[in-house]
């Protein structure tokens, strides 16, 4: 173990791993922790199928985001019984999701993820230390000095000293730990005058998280679990905005707030090569099987899998009652009670097609999220804390109402792209679903720096956006930009002898960086994108 890395980087989800390729590639000794025994975060822990742009497959992701995807396809191909017309396609969606193009399983892209950094291990430059979470911080004046961090196995405490700390944390932990100026939940509108920011500030507004479980289905099978401790409560809950108990197959669309009925069918009898993953044509959320779908029995050989297997992360299991950060262990507690009270709903009252109730042929599955009671290590965290950030991005900059359907807002300082609706799920404020339209963004470098602190970076969702603008930056492929960037950035201010307020202030300095993101791979500018 490196007790003095160059770069110490807290937390091994995404934009984790990303900063560590960042760093490592450019020959920087790397320590990484993570709280779970997974790398990965939103893929793997968190059990979440990547919500991306509907050009991903053409453009807009970083090169080692598209290799990462590629190395799922190249995993399916080598390993799985694929019928032929599945095996040439190059742009296999191995679960035929209607959520991503590419939905699939999450020990698929730990096996990736663990094969992008091996080189990096074997070469003594990367450490990686599972289970273990920071516990405090060390700070002189603007400068991380210290960072501890617990060992959760054994409960053993390592103090790490590094010339950069990047938080890639779930929820910005360091922020707090080390008393970087942050934000928390939803901020006032005289702030940054966003039109759907509320009145007064509300740090304990919080997107909901989602404790995330797969399934199969065994027709002629009884796999009910038993009946948990919450249940009473959440199938009698219903939400003020939802149009009947939380525990049923209607429910509200994000993008008009009227009410919809989902449909469930259990394995249905269709070609999974005829679906279509475009949720900018269509949510895909109507019929919840095929929704988040990581495993589709008929692209396989015939007999080679009894059942599909499906991603519950659904409007039934988003939990909105109290905030996971500030209460991290309540909400967490009654977020895995609402999903397991949704698993045996679904077992014993869930309404059939065929007029009857209940499928007992589900079956959880604890082989596919690597636990004992099969729901997934962590849950899905939409929000984190945010820093006060050099350049903080808000709803002016990305709604489409706002700036036009092919308008944008150019950064002298971008280092990266993304796309997706400004998507906020129920909030723990009492707010239902905000779902706004925005345009093809960019990542501007100032939302990467603190105001203050000099050598801490974030490297995922807790970057200078705000509660709204959050909700079209905290997705997958933009979670590995920033975190590529930030590692990119620590390494190349270590090589240079500059701070990164340097590099983001200064025009030459921020040109040879940006050259240095370029032979990377990292696209930092959209092209036109009409007639896609």
């Amino acid at each position: 173990m490196i007790a003095e890395p160059d770069i110490l980087i807290v937390g091994g989800g995404l934009g984790g791993v990303a900063a560590a390729l960042g760093a490592c590639r450019a020959g920087r000794r790397v320590v990484m922790t993570e709280e779970t025994d997974w790398i990965g975060g939103q893929l793997t822990a968190q059990a979440v199928p990547p919500d991306e742009h509907p050009w991903v497959e053409q453009f807009g992701t970083t090169a080692s985001y598209r290799a990462l995807r590629e190395g799922i396809r190249a995993y399916y191909r080598l390993w799985y019984p694929l019928r032929a017309e599945a095996l040439g396609l190059a742009d296999l969606n191995p679960g035929a999701g209607r959520v991503s193009k590419l939905c699939h399983e999450p020990r698929v892209a730990l096996a990736v993820l663990e094969g992008m950094i091996a080189p990096y291990r074997a070469a003594g430059l990367l450490t990686v230390l599972t289970e273990h979470r920071p516990v405090s911080a060390e700070t002189d004046g603007d400068v991380i000095r210290a960072v501890t961090v617990r060992d959760l196995r054994g409960g053993g405490l390592t103090t790490f000293t590094a010339r950069y700390v990047l938080d890639a944390t779930e929820t910005g932990e360091l922020l707090e730990l080390a008393g970087v100026e942050h934000a928390n939940g939803a901020e006032a509108r005289d702030e940054f005058d966003e039109p759907h920011a509320p009145a007064e500030a509300r740090p304990d507004n919080q997107q909901g998280i989602t404790v995330c479980f797969a399934l199969s289905h065994h027709e002629g099978e009884d796999h009910t679990v038993e009946r948990p401790e919450d249940y009473d409560f959440w199938r009698s809950y219903r939400p003020d905005f939802w149009p009947g108990p939380l525990l049923g197959f209607e429910a509200p669309d994000p993008r008009t707030l009227e009410p919809v009925p989902r449909t469930f069918v259990p394995n249905p009898d269709l070609d999974p090569l005829a679906v279509s993953a475009d949720q900018s044509a269509d949510a895909g959320d109507k019929e919840l099987w095929g929704f988040r779908r990581i495993l589709a029995r008929g692209l396989h050989r015939p007999g080679a899998f009894g059942s599909d297997i499906t991603l519950v992360n659904w409007p039934l299991n988003d939990y909105w009652l109290k905030p996971y950060i500030g209460q991290e262990a309540e909400a967490l507690c009654e977020a895995r009670q609402l999903s397991l009270s949704v698993l045996y709903w679904l077992q014993t009252e869930a309404p059939r097609v065929d007029g009857g109730t209940g499928f007992p042929g589900l079956r959880i599955r604890p082989d596919v999220t690597g636990t004992a009671d099969g729901l997934a290590k962590a849950a899905y965290v939409r929000e984190a804390r945010r820093i006060k950030a050099v350049t903080t991005v808000v709803e002016q900059d990305v709604a489409i109402d706002v700036v036009g359907p092919y308008g944008t807002t150019r950064y002298r300082d971008s280092v990266g792209v993304g796309g997706y609706r400004i998507d906020l799920h129920p909030s723990t404020g009492g707010d239902t679903y905000i779902d706004i339209g925005s345009v093809p963004f960019e990542i501007p470098l100032g939302a990467l720096l603190p105001r203050r602190m000099r050598n801490l970076l974030p490297a995922g969702k807790n970057i200078g956006t705000t509660h709204i603008t959050n909700g079209c930056y905290r997705l997958h492929p933009v979670e590995w930009n920033i975190g590529e960037v930030a590692g990119a950035l620590a390494a190349h201010c270590l090589d240079a002898g500059v701070e990164p307020h340097q590099v983001q202030a200064e025009d030459k300095r921020f040109e040879e960086f940006g050259r240095l993101l370029d032979r990377a791979g990292v696209q930092r500018r959209w092209p036109d994108v009409r007639g896609y």
